[in-house]
């Protein structure tokens, strides 16, 4: 991090400014607020821990930034939240975060590629099973199968990490929340050798139309985040678009995956209009109903909020 204090007003709008300077100034900020849905949604898949860690809130006002987060989605028209763990800490953070705020649930679970880090695998899993038996956890994960960052010398406990996870979602009766990073074929392979949870979410859906088609036959939900507006996407637009809108879930997977125009800077809840827009034009259906068919699929994976 560097020690060199941010421009003032005066200087960050100067026009001897270079592009790439503003380009890093403005990484910082969050984007202004889209137009509010007229159907509330929900955001599938949310770190808010993260977000109030490494971007702070979209007004950078004082009091609680949590509860600023909340209410900017809420502006926005996303309601409700779910707030999701990658480790033990975060997972306990998530757990009370649901306790605490009436719009948020949780899901508890080690990221895939925390697995292979863990020196006692066995006593983390034990913490995450305590915690999926609480009442407003309602998802175990983020769980799965990264080759993209995890090597072959990680491999073998990435998966043992998964199959205990399906197995903890299955004896609690919890939606799976699964990651999958270059990793669908394994990911198949192990719900198979397990048997799948009856509610399966690919978080941050990223395959091509040929296995959503299969996710989609087995029963599966698949979240969409802002990496479908990307102009390199073309592969999630075709799988969005044959994907039945009862199955589909919009995410923003923040602080990351930031929709365009505004890929690279901070990500919130606020913005899943956009996704979500761009959702219903790769479905060639109207924004409004999506919304209400993504809503009523939340209340049905993750049960009411209230």
């Amino acid at each position: 991090m560097s020690s060199a204090s941010p421009p003032s007003p005066s200087s960050s709008s100067s026009p001897a400014e270079s592009r790439r300077a503003k380009a890093a100034r403005r990484a910082g900020e969050f984007p202004p607020a889209p137009e509010p849905l007229a159907i509330p949604v929900f955001d599938s898949h949310t770190h808010l821990d993260l977000t109030v860690q490494e971007a702070g809130v979209p007004d950078g006002s004082g009091g609680d930034p949590v509860e600023a987060l909340i209410a900017a989605a809420a502006k926005s028209g996303v309601d409700r939240l779910v707030q999701v763990g990658v480790d033990v800490d975060s997972s306990r953070w998530s757990a009370e975060a649901a306790e605490k705020y009436p719009s948020v649930l949780a899901a508890v679970a080690l990221h895939p590629n925390e697995a292979p880090r863990l020196s006692d695998l066995d006593e983390a899993l034990r913490e995450i099973e305590a915690l999926a038996a609480l009442p407003r956890v309602r998802g175990i994960g983020e769980t799965g199968m990264d080759t993209f960052r995890t090597g072959d010398e990680g491999r073998l406990a990435q998966e043992e990490s998964f199959r205990a996870h399906i197995a903890i979602a299955k004896r609690h009766g919890k939606a799976l929340i699964i990651h999958d990073r270059d990793a669908h074929d394994d990911v198949l392979r192990i719900l198979d050798s397990e048997g799948a949870p009856d509610t399966v979410v690919l978080h941050c859906f990223s395959g091509d139309a040929t296995f959503a088609a299969e996710c989609v036959r087995r029963g599966y939900y698949l979240s969409f985040a802002g990496t479908i507006t990307f102009a390199s996407a073309g592969n999630l637009r075709e799988a969005a678009a044959i994907t039945p809108p009862e199955q589909m879930m919009v995410e923003t997977d923040a602080p990351y995956l930031t929709p365009v125009p505004y890929r690279g800077r901070p990500n919130a809840s606020y913005l899943i209009p956009i996704t979500v827009r761009a959702l219903a034009a790769a479905r060639g259906v109207d924004a409004d109903e999506l919304c209400a068919t993504i809503s009523a699929t939340g209340n049905r994976v993750f049960g009411g909020w209230a």
